[in-house]
Order: C-alpha cells, then sequence, then structure tokens
C-alpha cells in the first residue's frame, strides 16, 4: 500500500487494493481500557431509560446527515420528511434493533471472545443484507450525538472518547465479518 513495491504491481486492480487497505485496518486492535469499560457500562444504564428515542434521533440524523445512507433500507427509501420518519414505526423498530445490539455489546465488553463473535456475526449478517460497509463508521457519529443530551451532566471528554473507541472497534470488527462473509460466498 505505502511501499514502492505496490506502486509498481501492475496486475492489481484498485477495488483490491482497496480490500487489503481495510484488511489492514481491521488488522489494527482496538482496546479498551478498564476505565472506558466502566464509563461505557455506567452511561449505558441512563441511556437504556431512553432507549426507543435515541434509536430515533440516530437514525434520523444519519438520514439526514447522510441521505445516501437511506438507499440501503428498502423501508425508508420513500420517507423524505423528517416528521414521517419521526412517527415510523418501521424506524423506530430498526433503531431498537440497533440499541439491543448495543445493549449485547455493553453486556459483554468485559468477554472479549464473546463480544468477537456476537459482532462478527452482525459483519456477517450485514453482508447478506447488503449492507455496504462504508456505512458502519456513520454509526457510531449519530449514536454519539443522539446520547450527549441524554448524558448532558456526565458528558466529558473521557466519556465521548470511550464511546467511539467502542465503535470503531465495533465498525472493524463488522467489516471483518463481511468481509469474511463476502470471501465464503465468493469460493463457494
Amino acid at each position: 500500500m505505502g511501499c514502492s513495491l505496490s506502486a509498481e504491481a501492475p496486475d492489481r486492480r484498485p477495488e483490491q487494493e482497496q480490500e487489503e487497505q481495510e484488511e489492514e485496518e481491521d488488522a489494527v486492535p482496538v482496546s479498551l481500557s478498564a476505565e472506558n469499560r466502566e464509563a461505557i457500562k455506567s452511561s449505558w444504564k441512563e441511556i437504556q431509560e431512553d432507549i426507543s428515542r435515541v434509536g430515533v434521533i440516530m437514525f434520523v440524523r444519519l438520514f439526514e446527515t447522510h441521505p445516501e445512507c437511506k438507499d440501503a433500507f428498502f423501508t425508508f427509501r420513500d420517507l423524505n420528511d423528517v416528521n414521517a420518519l419521526r412517527a415510523s414505526k418501521e424506524l423506530k423498530a430498526h433503531g431498537l434493533r440497533i440499541m439491543y445490539i448495543i445493549e449485547k455489546t455493553v453486556a459483554r465488553i468485559d468477554q472479549d471472545d464473546r463480544l468477537d463473535q456476537l459482532i462478527l456475526d452482525l459483519g456477517r449478517k450485514h453482508y447478506q443484507y447488503k449492507a455496504l460497509p462504508k456505512y458502519y463508521d456513520l454509526i457510531g457519529e449519530e449514536f454519539i450525538h443522539a446520547i450527549h443530551p441524554v448524558l448532558q451532566e456526565r458528558w466529558t471528554s473521557d466519556l465521548e472518547e470511550a464511546w467511539k473507541t467502542l465503535f470503531l472497534y465495533i465498525t472493524r470488527t463488522m467489516k471483518k465479518g463481511y468481509q469474511q462473509a463476502q470471501r465464503s460466498h465468493s469460493s463457494s
């Protein structure tokens, strides 16, 4: 990728280089300190109290800031009005599904092997849903925007960094699971 030899390889496709770069990124470990883990678990208790609203806020904001993401969701493609999105039962249900995955992630945050398996499986499922990895990184950013008002009194840069680190782990691991499913599908 950054070495001079990769520039000389005439038979390399740009997509192949992109895939290899993503695999390299996925190989970079993301570690949460004990303090990060405790901060996430503690703040999650407050977030749970308003879990449905946080899920809706997260997706409405995602669609407002990145309207191209709606193409990945058949159900929401034609909803252009923000109020219609907020009132959508389907959006609320999907937001809750995402929040429950985050809940499972927080519950397994101290069990690395179980957490890895959960998120790898999630990435494999997203391959089946044809949900492209380029959208995964956006969810964490929108989640943080959605929880900030909920945690307003205790919000700190350390807490924000803990959640960002967790979502970095989630997105990298999901991409790895997606790539595994993709390779498995192409080899069969």
